[in-house]
C-alpha cells in the first residue's frame, strides 16, 4: 500500500506552500505493532519531507522523512500503514495540545472522537 495517495500528495504539497496556516492533518500513518503514529499536514517539494505531529513515545511537532517511514520493516512482513478511515476537523494545533496533555496521539484521538470529528 502506498503511504500517500496521489490526491493526498497534491493537497499536502499545496499545504506546504502555505507555511503560516494551522492545517488540519490529512494523513495518519501508524505502526500496527506498537509505537509510532504520524499526523501529516504538509509535504515539501522534495517529495520526501513531511511536516506534522509525530509520536514515537512522546508527541513532537516537526519534519520527518517519507522515505525513512516507508523503509521501516516490522515483524511478520509488516510496515508502517496509512489509516484508511482517518479524517479530522481539528487543526494540528489542537492535535498537538491534546496529544501533549494526554501523552499520545492515540489517546488524543480517543478524546477528540468523543468531542466529534476527530
Amino acid at each position: 500500500m502506498s503511504l500517500i495517495m496521489p490526491e493526498q500528495r497534491t493537497r499536502l504539497l499545496a499545504n506546504g506552500c502555505m507555511r503560516d496556516v494551522d492545517h488540519v492533518p490529512l494523513v495518519k500513518l501508524f505502526n500496527p505493532l506498537g509505537l509510532g503514529v504520524w499526523l501529516v499536514t504538509e509535504l515539501d517539494t522534495d517529495d520526501d519531507t513531511l511536516f506534522g505531529l509525530a509520536d514515537l513515545g512522546e508527541p513532537e511537532l516537526g519534519s520527518f522523512s517519507l522515505a525513512e517511514i516507508s523503509a521501516v520493516r516490522l515483524p511478520f512482513g509488516l510496515g508502517i500503514e496509512r489509516d484508511l478511515t482517518f479524517a479530522s476537523a481539528f487543526p494540528l494545533s489542537v492535535w498537538t495540545e491534546v496529544s501533549r496533555r494526554t501523552g499520545s496521539i492515540r489517546a488524543a484521538e480517543q478524546l477528540l472522537k468523543t468531542l466529534g470529528s476527530a
